[in-house]
């Protein structure tokens, strides 16, 4: 494996550069983007392990703040129900069969969801009552695809939370689905010396990038970025649903 990654190593910091970048212009796309498009190369289930490192640490960055105590406390219901999900999800993945398919659709739902920003809110009633689904909806897919932000990101945005509450909500909720994630992949037997030295080194690419797309944040209106951004998501996932069917 380690002889395999060399090849590809340039390609794959190229891949973890662009992702950081747009996770530091929005607050989320890096698995989204880095899966999306080392799927391309390789399995599905590789490309999600080289994503745990540069995932959980720049979550845990997003999940800092003020607000953290009182997200956990709010949150607790749906971030526990994403772990038993990734686990039952994480046999997609491992088989590879069904998983690129899967994650193409993944891509096309949330670029769909990206490009028509429906306008939403749930009620306090209705957000207790699908917490529990949520979080295990947001497990199978994570599990299923490595991609956790539908129906996670939906969800949240329709509670009517303050930007910085939603941010780091966000966070909380990519940071959870990355370890279980991690979790699934090690008992599924995905993980390999390779890939693990691949995670760690792909922690620089991705910092990096997420310092750019921070500096960059005030230089690009934020609806033109959205628009192309999930306008490429859309021919990715359209792409990646295509390979996986035919």
């Amino acid at each position: 494996m380690l002889r395999r990654m060399d090849p590809i190593a340039p390609t794959v910091a190229l891949v973890f550069l662009l992702a950081g970048a747009v996770k530091g212009v929005i607050g989320l796309g890096l698995p989204t983007v880095s899966i999306g498009l080392l799927a391309l190369f390789m399995p599905p289930a590789e490309a999600a392990t080289l994503l745990i490192l540069p995932g959980v640490l720049t979550n845990v960055a997003q999940s800092l703040g003020p607000h953290l105590r009182p997200l956990l406390r709010r949150f607790a219901p749906m971030l526990l129900a994403v772990v038993p999900g990734t686990v039952a999800g994480s046999y997609v993945i491992a088989a590879g069969a069904a998983a690129l398919p899967a994650l193409g659709a993944a891509l096309l739902a949330y670029a769909a969801w990206g490009l028509a920003t429906p306008q939403f809110r749930l009620p306090l009633r209705a957000e207790r009552l699908t917490a529990l689904p949520s979080g295990l909806a947001c497990g199978l897919m994570t599990g299923a695809t490595g991609v956790s932000v539908i129906p996670a990101g939906p969800w949240l945005a329709a509670l009517g939370l303050a930007r910085e509450e939603l941010v780091q909500a966000l966070g909380l909720t990519f940071l959870t689905s990355t370890l279980a994630l991690a979790l699934a992949l090690a008992w599924q037997g995905v993980a390999s010396p390779g890939l693990a030295l691949g995670s760690a080194l792909a922690v620089i690419p991705a910092l990096a990038g997420q310092r750019l797309g921070s500096l960059l944040r005030h230089r690009i209106p934020p609806l033109l970025f959205r628009r192309i951004f999930f306008a490429a998501l859309l021919l990715l996932g359209a792409q990646l649903a295509w390979r996986g069917l035919g």
